[in-house]
């Protein structure tokens, strides 16, 4: 006998998960970590969760692989300085934005992400 459990809705939930993001600016490594937690103990329960959860461990991952290709343009340009402040700036914005939007019911976007987790 199969047994079916209902995927709940939590808006406020997703939320969170989106703003634990902004841990890495406390922590270095907690806007990962914490958001790779929720994801993995709630994919099945919440509604939406296993989706946004893809999008920002991949959001997450390919700041990190841009974030280690500008220190070598550091060294050899100084643009990479500059390109480590843009990287900054959208990996503060875009988590607050999404958090908005799923608090609003809608679908999270995050730019320039590569696809990793599918």
């Amino acid at each position: 006998m199969e047994t079916y459990t209902a995927m709940r809705e939590d808006r406020q939930m997703l939320m969170i998960m989106h703003l634990s993001q902004l841990l890495d600016f406390v922590t270095g490594i907690g806007g990962f970590i914490v958001p790779l937690i929720l994801w993995a103990t709630q994919k099945d329960k919440i509604h939406d969760m296993d989706e946004q959860g893809k999008d920002i461990m991949n959001f997450q991952i390919s700041l990190f692989i841009y974030s280690m290709i500008c220190i070598p343009l550091v060294f050899l340009f100084g643009l990479g300085i500059f390109l480590l402040i843009v990287i900054g700036i959208v990996g503060f914005i875009f988590p607050i934005i999404n958090a908005i939007k799923a608090s609003n019911g809608e679908p999270a976007f995050y730019p320039f992400t590569i696809k990793i987790i599918k």
